[in-house]
């Protein structure tokens, strides 16, 4: 059997044939898997479970069948929709992992998250993913109503388009985007793993490198703005691939 990993969905009302690529792939595809993961941004924005989005009730109906039909779903939260809580995972039937997550993976435990902890050069992103993560901030931020909180999401996406269009006037966006290589090393050290899954950047590659003498793997994802990306992984290896 083959454990699938996806990741940078950005579902939303804007573009419903991508949410419907996705449904076709939970039905179909997803339904012969062992498990199924999403690494984090599922959502283009998540302000709250009360959110009353169809695209949300739709993800909610399709997870819950695939869950229901017996395959696992996990998920890792990403930076889009961090605010997913435990009342729309149980809708969903999904089990929410910590970020970043060591899973066994056919015999080769592997360190998997979404991958925003990796881009360290970004300082101005992890000072914001900081603040957002923190217990009380979202306490109040939850608490406000639900049109102020859609609100602050649409400020959040211009704000964070100025910010990478100002990159790449400096002609830094490529970098400061990306992840940090002393950070991946160290990542790989800390954890004693020699494979890492992961999405965020919208770069899909498997990357092959060597970390203190020891061959690594770094895959990453692909986003699901134009077109499908999946990872399959089984007793063979594993396969990068897009979905038209």
């Amino acid at each position: 059997m083959t454990t699938l990993f996806i990741s940078d969905l950005h579902l939303d009302a804007e573009r419903p044939q991508i949410t419907e690529l996705f449904g076709r792939f939970v039905r179909d595809e997803a339904r012969g898997a062992q498990a199924l993961y999403i690494l984090g941004d599922l959502f283009e924005a998540w302000v709250g479970d009360d959110d009353p989005s169809e695209t949300g009730a739709f993800v909610a109906r399709e997870l819950k069948a695939l869950a229901d039909s017996g395959v696992p779903v996990y998920f890792i939260r990403g930076n889009r929709d961090f605010l997913l809580g435990e009342d729309y995972a149980r809708r969903a039937g999904m089990t929410v992992l910590p970020d970043p997550a060591v899973v066994p993976l056919y015999g080769q435990p592997t360190l998997i998250g979404h991958g925003d902890l990796l881009c360290t050069d970004d300082l101005a992103y992890q000072q914001f993913r900081a603040q957002t993560r923190h217990p009380a901030w979202q306490a109040q931020f939850l608490s406000q109503p639900l049109a102020a909180r859609l609100a602050f999401a649409q400020q959040a996406r211009a704000a964070s388009k100025a910010h990478q269009a100002g990159l790449r006037d400096e002609g830094r966006m490529e970098t400061i985007t990306d992840v940090s290589p002393a950070t991946v090393a160290d990542t790989f050290a800390r954890y004693g793993l020699d494979r890492m899954i992961h999405g965020h950047t919208h770069r899909p590659a498997v990357h092959e490198l060597e970390v203190a003498g020891r061959a690594c793997q770094r895959i990453v994802l692909g986003d699901w703005y134009e077109q499908g990306s999946v990872l399959r992984v089984d007793r063979d290896g594993a396969r990068l691939q897009t979905l038209d």
